[in-house]
């Protein structure tokens, strides 16, 4: 008896399989473009369309919108010395707050303020920073150097060699020390203010010229 009840179980599911297998809705077919997902080139152009609108805000209000006609600094350069001229016409420079007083030169604006303090700390004691001082050192070295380099390069050149292959070697240990405190000094300066070091063969060639 139970076999023939699951044979007709199997009869009849034969036919309807959605007893077994519940029913899964299908998933609606979009048919325009909108439902595809944004290809590389529409995300690209996304990204370059706001670059361009920062870049442009960054313009003068003169030249917003025309960016394809600024072709150098120069283009932006010329709208400011436009307001300039303009502002100076207009007497906007005039009756200024300080106008006819000394600067103020107390502090500097445009310096860190820790290091603004300790420069105005040193200047009222009568010192200045090491890396003034070192400056001073190195120049005054490098115008030494220079001055016994000649010296014995006319040597060379009045056929002396041995002296000048001794002096030669002297004056190379005191380039690399002078090349030593201008290294230092770079390390301490601020920003801008580096030197370059002396190098034997462009020192040669000054005397040559």
């Amino acid at each position: 008896m139970a076999a023939r009840t699951l044979r007709l179980i199997r009869k009849y599911t034969a036919g309807n399989s959605s007893i077994l297998m519940p029913h899964q809705p299908s998933r609606p077919r979009c048919a325009s473009s909108s439902c595809s997902k944004p290809t590389g080139k529409r995300i690209t152009d996304r990204l370059s369309s706001v670059i361009d609108a920062v870049n442009d805000r960054k313009l003068p209000p003169e030249l917003r919108g025309q960016r394809n006609i600024v072709r150098s600094e120069t283009d932006i350069t010329n709208v400011v010395e436009h307001r300039i001229w303009r502002s100076m016409e207009e007497g906007q420079f005039e009756n200024l707050a300080g106008k006819g007083k000394p600067l103020n030169l107390d502090r500097n604006p445009h310096a860190d303020p820790a290091d603004d303090t300790l420069y105005r700390i040193l200047s009222k004691n009568g010192c200045a920073p090491e890396w003034v001082e070192l400056n001073k050192e190195i120049r005054a070295n490098v115008a030494k150097w220079r001055s016994a380099l000649k010296k014995a390069w006319n040597m060379k050149c009045d056929e002396d060699d041995h002296e000048w292959l001794e002096s030669s070697e002297v004056l190379k240990v005191q380039l690399r020390d002078i090349n030593d405190k201008v290294f230092r000094y770079n390390l301490i300066v601020p920003f801008g203010r580096q030197m370059f070091g002396l190098k034997w063969e462009k020192e040669l060639d000054r005397l040559n010229e």
